[in-house]
């Protein structure tokens, strides 16, 4: 997970890494990548109470976006494994639209896309800089949904450990 950034070093350079430091020579890292594209998305776990907020949030008539930076099959294969995109309403992945997080424009552009005012939305992430300070510079509120990983130097006043207590604190930005 520390090789890797969890997630932010494609494997092709994890695995190449991996070999040479154990001296493996019995597998590529070609083979090790294919076998990660093709299996990953039956291991991909979600976020706890991930669905109950998604369904709960839909039947509020909150209208849903996603920004997930990465390789758009890849992506995408994960995203249907997890169900996740029959909850949302428009979904971006960087690769596909040749921008990532934390740039201001791919925020831009799901706002357009899902026809919302920046400072009517709520943007949640995991990651403190690519989903929370990116989301704030686009105009956005925003929550950590808090993560060790990334976390060690990171404090948040709008912070979740659980899902589920967004629903609480959407409520709060709502007041607003």
């Amino acid at each position: 997970i520390e090789l890797d950034n969890k997630g932010y070093v494609w494997k092709d350079k994890v695995y190449q890494q991996l070999l040479s430091e154990y001296s493996i020579s019995d597998l590529t890292w070609e083979h090790m990548l294919d076998d990660y594209l093709s299996h990953f998305p039956n291991h991909c776990v979600p976020f706890s109470n991930m669905e109950y907020v998604l369904r709960e949030l839909k039947n509020r008539g909150i209208i849903l976006g996603m920004i997930t930076n990465g390789f758009t099959d890849f992506q995408w294969s994960n995203i249907k494994a997890l169900g996740i995109d029959e909850h949302i309403d428009t979904i971006l992945v960087s690769e596909q639209e040749g921008i990532k997080k934390p740039h201001v424009d791919i925020f831009l552009r799901v706002l357009k896309r899902l026809d919302v005012k920046a400072e009517e939305t709520v943007y949640v992430g995991d990651h403190p800089e690519n989903d929370v300070l990116g989301a704030r510079n686009a105009g956005m509120h925003a929550i950590w949904k808090k993560d060790v990983f990334w976390g060690q130097n990171f404090t948040d006043e709008h912070a979740v450990d659980d899902l589920k207590e967004l629903l609480s604190s959407i409520d709060r930005f709502q007041k607003v």
